[in-house]
């Protein structure tokens, strides 16, 4: 199997959701394994602090589920940011401009209680994994709901999950501060992710020359390998000079 080389150090990038953690039923339902801890304390002392989380879910929830840990993070797809010297800054963003959203999606969550609305202040997610057959009402709901939030948010397709964010940050913008800051500068950016979300991360790494893997089977991506499974993923955090990844398919890549 042709695997990437690794000839320097690198700026490890972990989506969590479907890369470090498998998927739940919901944001709330997971929990992280203490052997998942324990790879990201060696790959943060291999990488010499060198890791960062980036994630939709908000710096607080990821400190909860990761605690004791304080590893530098993104949050939010970018929103917050925390650098490894612990500063933390958030992009402003004004809360209540989101207020006309929450009530057009009220009336959808209260007819159907399998629907579940995070409201991660300023950003909204709709996650309907248990009720999918529902998504073309999610859909048609939260297109009616962005003629109005446009162009100040965007509409963020997941797994089974709509998301209205900000229109001012991003996993991309995330990735390239860091590698402004020490310990990720001067290091190969590498990028672990698994859904819609982390596109824009994968393209910021193949414009950085890095590495772009997506985790699981997609059709079209902008990542350049593959792993299939987050045990994949962790397997290779405990030895990363043996991968198990694979090339993304050719016609698979973005342009």
């Amino acid at each position: 199997m042709v695997r990437p080389v690794r000839n320097c150090g690198w700026a490890l990038f972990l989506d969590v959701d479907g890369t470090l953690l498998e998927i739940a039923t919901g944001p709330d339902a997971v929990c992280v394994p203490a052997r998942t801890r324990y790879l990201l304390q060696t790959a943060q002392s291999r990488e010499s602090g060198a890791v960062a989380l980036v994630s939709g879910r908000t710096i607080a929830d990821l400190d909860r589920l990761f605690d004791p840990m304080r590893l530098p993070v993104a949050g939010v797809h970018g929103l917050e940011r925390r650098d490894a010297a612990g500063r933390q800054t958030t992009l402003e963003v004004e809360p209540a401009l989101l207020d006309d959203a929450r009530e057009r999606i009220a009336p959808l969550l209260a007819a159907h209680t399998g629907l579940r609305l995070e409201d991660k202040r300023c950003s909204l997610a709709l996650h309907f994994r248990q009720v999918p057959h529902l998504e073309p009402q999610a859909r048609a709901v939260f297109d009616d709901v962005m003629q109005r939030a446009s162009p100040h948010f965007h509409l963020q397709t997941g797994k089974y999950c709509l998301e209205i964010k900000p229109a001012v940050c991003s996993k991309r913008s995330a990735i390239e501060a860091f590698m402004g800051e020490p310990p990720f500068a001067g290091r190969l950016p590498v990028f672990v992710g698994d859904d819609d979300t982390d596109e824009e991360g994968f393209e910021a790494v193949n414009e950085l020359g890095g590495l772009s893997i997506r985790v699981g089977h997609t059709p079209v991506s902008a990542a350049r390998w593959q792993f299939t499974t987050v045990k994949a993923v962790l397997r290779w955090l405990h030895r990363p000079e043996q991968p198990e990844v694979c090339p993304m398919p050719r016609d698979g890549f973005l342009p």
